[in-house]
């Protein structure tokens, strides 16, 4: 009888595993996070928690109903991402249940329903937050003021556990508040120019350092490009689909702000605005989930660029960067059959290579 031995090949040099990917990805979004935290206080540590510990269980869950054994999947650390990934997806100040039904729809759903971690051809945080954004539109748009941890108006520990586990706001009367691209589409039905209502909005400069409303990952835009820079100095992912995607937004955006300022937002404002950073650097360069060549990541870049303009500028939602990675995630296996790597040994055509003196 033969006995298998799981082993990389005597080739195989790189001192990488799905283990440290995962762990150099929560490195480089420790920044942005702990800033969210203190921007948004203890509600915010409340469901970034409750979303990261939900989807850890239930990954937990669905390996033990599957007869698989807990310890190397469980420890590869992508049911940790997923959730922080999730949970930076989410209002910051969203009650509990928000972040557990999410966690359903992003490991149940979307990953262990398909057969596990590089099996699933959507990617789950986003089909989470897709998800509850269609099956609960007001809590999943309900958006906070800055309330920064150390800031005398903030809510305590035990008023933050009435703010997510009672839904009660206490003492706080004021605490709503329009994203940047919510304001500025729900201006526009109103007939206001987009020149008008800008200015109503933080100058650039507040929106690169991230003090206001918005999902708990969409504030920090410095502290997400710096995480991205991080993992693009790591070789952890390649610049093709970051670039393609920031470089379609602030194209569209410049190009239709020119043509009409009044109906169109510039291309800076695109991308400093929402998801853009988080979603270019951290979701849609998701291996399983995206094309396998270089070139294949450019037109799926290019896919979830484009997308993201169209359904930020004519679409009922105001952020549009998770259906359009959802919507290019299903046309991946499209762009790998017609974008393929070059087979060793064949020219880009498919002939066999020819060697100079072959008599062959």
């Amino acid at each position: 009888m033969s006995i298998l031995i799981d082993k990389s090949g005597p080739f195989t040099h790189a001192r990488t595993s799905v283990q440290r990917t995962m762990t150099l990805v929560l490195l480089a979004l420790v920044p942005a996070t702990l800033f969210d935290v203190w921007l948004f206080g203890w509600p915010a540590i409340f469901m970034f928690a409750i979303t990261v510990a939900s989807c850890v269980a239930l990954e937990a869950a669905c390996l033990t109903i599957a007869g698989k054994p807990l310890t190397p999947t469980l420890t590869d650390g992508s049911a940790v991402l997923t959730g922080w990934l999730l949970a930076m997806s989410l209002p910051p100040w969203a009650p509990w249940w928000i972040p557990m039904a999410g966690s359903v729809f992003a490991i149940v759903l979307a990953k262990h329903l398909f057969g596990g971690l590089g099996q699933n051809p959507f990617n789950p945080a986003m089909v989470g937050r897709v998800a509850l954004l269609i099956s609960f539109p007001l809590p999943m748009t309900s958006w906070v003021v800055p309330h920064p941890l150390t800031a005398a108006g903030s809510p305590g520990f035990f008023d933050s556990l009435m703010i997510t586990f009672g839904g009660h706001l206490g003492h706080l009367d004021t605490v709503s508040a329009a994203s940047a691209l919510g304001y500025i589409k729900t201006e526009l039905s109103r007939g206001v120019p987009v020149s008008q209502s800008m200015t109503h909005l933080p100058d650039l400069m507040d929106m690169v350092i991230g003090s206001r409303a918005g999902s708990f990952g969409e504030t920090s835009a410095l502290l997400i490009l710096a995480g991205g820079l991080f993992l693009l100095a790591r070789r952890i992912i390649s610049w093709h689909t970051p670039v393609a995607v920031m470089g379609t937004l602030l194209v569209m955006g410049t190009l239709f702000n020119a043509i009409d300022p009044a109906r169109f937002t510039g291309g800076l404002f695109h991308l400093l605005s929402g998801a853009t950073f988080l979603g270019a650097f951290f979701i849609a360069t998701d291996y399983v989930t995206s094309p396998v060549t270089k070139q294949g990541q450019l037109v799926y870049g290019v896919g979830i660029g484009l997308l993201t303009w169209i359904i930020r500028t004519f679409a009922g939602y105001p952020e549009g960067m998770a259906f359009a990675v959802l919507l290019m995630n299903a046309l991946t296996p499209l762009i790998d059959h017609h974008i393929r790597p070059r087979s060793f040994g064949r020219t880009r055509k498919g002939e066999p290579l020819t060697v100079k003196g072959d008599d062959r």
